[in-house]
């Protein structure tokens, strides 16, 4: 059995309906994401997809847009819905992982600074080690207040900044898969 979870944020069709929503990063996205999935699942990886959820709008349940965005495929084992930015507050998670002896956990999914960002930091400082895959996770275009654009590639590069060697180790797909084929078979 697996000491080590996948945990998959937020990669739901909400985003499709958001107003900074972009195409241009999604399919190689998805591509990467996809054999991040097949490979945790292929060494026993407990895939935990975790959905944000809020009360009106696309992230609502009502909306019918809080599922898995096309076209990836997930079988998850478990799925937690969350209305904070970490996904172990308040959905269940944390509880999971405690449950299952979970050592470490990997990270991706949408948005690669927000939800991805805070749920590292917050499973770094609750004890598990964190890979953290960039390469597994999409954000966006920002504008900051004084009018700089800064494109994906820049945030995503700030994020590993801040979170290398502090909160997780930043790692590839092959990286983490590698390290988890290692723990199952210990």
């Amino acid at each position: 059995m697996s000491d080590t979870a996948l945990i998959v944020i937020d990669v739901q069709e909400s985003f499709r309906h958001a107003p900074y929503w972009s195409e241009e990063d999604v399919a190689p996205f998805v591509s990467t994401l996809q054999r991040l999935i097949d490979g945790a699942a292929a060494h026993g990886v407990p895939v935990l997809q975790v959905f944000h959820i809020e009360e009106s709008g696309h992230f609502s349940l009502a909306s019918g847009h809080v599922r898995t965005l096309a076209p990836l495929a997930i079988r998850p084992d478990v799925v937690f819905h969350k209305r904070r930015h970490s996904a172990l507050i308040g959905s269940g998670l944390d509880t999971w992982l405690i449950r299952h002896r979970t050592r470490r956990v990997i990270v991706c999914g949408i948005r690669t600074e927000q939800c991805c960002e805070t749920t590292t930091r917050h499973a770094s400082d609750s004890g598990w080690e964190v890979d953290y895959v960039t390469e597994a996770t999409l954000t966006f275009a920002m504008t900051a207040a004084d009018g700089r654009r800064y494109p994906p590639e820049e945030i995503k590069a700030h994020t590993e900044l801040v979170l290398a060697d502090r909160f997780a180790r930043i790692a590839t797909v092959e990286e983490a898969l590698s390290d988890a084929a290692m723990s199952a078979a210990a």
